[in-house]
C-alpha cells in the first residue's frame, strides 16, 4: 500500500485515479421529458429537417425579393395583397411577380415567396395594395428548411448531458423517448465510534452524522443514486464487511472516516484488502482534505475495478473533496464525454490569503456585489464546522504555484450551487 500522505496535486491524483477505473455502460429507455440531468447512451439523429418548412421570423408580408429592389420611404413600391397565411397551415395561394401575402411570425412562406418585409416597413396604400418602404434580400427574415438541423444529422452525441435545451430540441423533432445510461449507485458509509444518527440524543464526545446526508444530496445533484450503508464503528471486521457488501451492490463506494489518524489508517487498510489494485493514492496536496484516499477494487466475479474514495471525516473537508473528486468520478461512471462545467466567477479578494507553494487551497468565501463584479470575503473556520459552508457562496481557489494572494487581487471562485 502506498505510504500515508504521498501527496499528489489534485488534478494529477484524479487523472491517475480515472486511469485505473473501468466501466461498462448500461442503457435504459426513458421519456425525454424526464431526462433532465441524464446522459445520452448513443448518438441521436434527426428524423427530419428542422424546420421542416420555410418560416417567417417576423410579422409582415411575404414577397418576391426582386420586387422590392429600390424601395424606400420616398419611393415606395406597390404590391398587390392576395391573401393571408393562416398559422398552423400552409398558404392556399402562391405568389407571382408584384404580389405579396400577409404573414405572421412562424408562418409558412407561400409558394413563390423568398423573403419577408417587416410590418413596420410597410403601410396600406389602398385596400388590397401594400406600400413597401424598404427593400429586402433573398432569404431575409426567413428561416430556411433545415437551417437548424438537417435530416440524419447527429443532434445529440452519445455521452452528452441532457439539459433543458436538449430536451426541447428532441421534442421539437418528435423524439419522445431515448436511451440513457443507467444511473450509477453510489454507496455511502460513515465510520467512527463517535458518530451517531441525527435523530439520536447526543452525549459528550459524540457527533451527529452529517456527511451521509450532505454527500447523498451531492450525489443526487449530479444524477446518481445514493445508497446509505449506515454508520460503521472503528472496527476492521465491521468496516470490511460493510465495504465489501457495498462494492458488490453498487458502482462506487464513498467512505467518510473518523478524524483520528488511526481511523484513517484503518480505512486505508480495509480498502486495500478488498481487491486489486487497491489504494492508488493516500493523500492529496489540497487544503482542506489532505488525507483523501483514492482506490479501485476488483471484487470476486467482477471484470472491472470499482472506484472507492475515502473522505476525511470533517464535514467541510468531506464536501470539498467530494466536489473535487466524487463528482468527476460520477460523471465518468455516467459515460459523460466531457467534464461537467463548473460554475466559476472572478472575484476580488478582500484580505491577504496565505498559502504554501505546491498546495492547492480552497477557501470558503462570501460574495459581495461590488460595481460590475464581486469581492470575495473569506469565511474562516475549522474543517469540522459545517456552518462555515452554509454561510459561503463559493470556494476561492488558490493555485499550487503561488504562495498566497494579496488583498485586491482577482481570484477564481467556484460557486456552491
Amino acid at each position: 500500500m502506498p505510504e500515508f500522505l504521498d501527496l499528489l496535486p489534485p488534478n494529477i491524483a484524479l487523472d491517475r485515479f480515472l486511469e485505473r477505473i473501468q466501466i461498462q455502460l448500461k442503457p435504459e429507455q426513458i421519456e425525454v421529458r424526464s431526462a433532465q440531468g441524464r446522459v445520452a447512451y448513443e448518438d441521436i439523429q434527426a428524423p427530419h429537417a428542422l424546420p421542416s418548412f420555410p418560416r417567417s421570423t417576423v410579422d409582415g408580408y411575404a414577397v418576391i425579393a426582386g420586387d422590392t429592389h429600390g424601395a424606400s420611404d420616398s419611393l415606395p413600391i406597390y404590391l398587390n395583397l392576395i391573401g393571408e397565411v393562416r398559422m398552423g397551415s400552409s398558404a392556399d395561394f402562391s405568389l407571382s411577380p408584384s404580389q405579396c401575402g400577409l404573414i405572421h411570425t412562424g408562418g409558412m412562406l407561400p409558394q413563390g415567396a423568398d423573403a419577408v418585409v417587416m410590418l413596420e416597413n410597410t403601410q396600406v396604400a389602398h385596400p388590397g395594395e401594400i406600400e413597401i418602404l424598404r427593400a429586402v434580400a433573398v432569404g431575409e427574415n426567413v428561416i430556411k428548411v433545415g437551417e437548424d438541423v438537417h435530416e440524419g444529422e447527429v443532434v445529440l452525441p452519445g455521452g452528452s448531458l441532457l439539459r433543458a435545451p436538449e430536451i426541447g430540441g428532441l421534442l421539437a423533432l418528435g423524439i419522445t423517448h431515448l436511451q440513457v445510461t443507467k444511473q450509477p449507485k453510489i454507496a455511502i458509509i460513515s465510520s467512527g465510534d463517535e458518530v451517531i444518527p441525527p435523530a439520536a440524543d447526543i452525549e459528550p464526545g459524540q457527533v451527529r452524522d452529517i456527511n451521509s446526508y450532505t454527500l447523498s444530496a451531492l450525489v443526487e445533484r449530479v444524477g446518481a443514486i445514493p445508497v446509505s450503508y449506515g454508520i460503521i464503528p472503528d472496527d476492521e471486521d465491521s468496516l470490511r464487511e460493510a465495504t465489501s457488501r457495498a462494492l458488490d451492490e453498487c458502482d462506487m463506494v464513498v467512505i467518510t472516516a473518523g478524524s483520528s489518524a488511526s481511523s484513517r489508517d484503518l480505512t486505508a487498510q480495509v480498502i486495500d484488502s478488498l481487491g486489486e489494485p487497491g489504494v492508488i493514492s493516500h493523500g492529496v496536496n489540497v487544503r482542506p482534505g489532505k488525507p483523501t484516499i483514492l482506490a479501485a477494487c476488483m471484487t470476486k466475479g467482477s471484470m472491472f475495478a470499482k472506484p472507492v474514495i475515502g473522505l476525511p471525516g470533517n464535514p467541510v473537508s468531506a464536501l470539498v473533496i467530494a466536489i473535487l473528486f466524487v463528482e468527476p468520478v460520477i460523471d465518468f461512471l455516467h459515460g459523460l464525454r466531457t467534464p461537467r462545467i463548473r460554475s466559476l466567477i472572478k472575484a476580488k479578494t478582500t484580505i491577504n490569503l496565505a498559502s504554501r507553494a505546491g498546495r492547492e487551497d480552497w477557501v470558503p468565501v462570501k460574495l459581495i456585489p461590488e460595481g460590475d463584479g464581486y469581492s470575495a470575503d473569506p469565511i474562516f473556520g475549522k474543517s469540522n464546522l459545517i456552518f462555515t459552508l452554509t454561510r459561503a457562496d463559493g470556494l476561492l481557489h488558490i493555485p499550487p504555484q503561488v504562495t498566497g494572494l494579496n488583498a485586491g487581487e482577482m481570484a477564481e471562485v467556484m460557486l456552491l450551487n
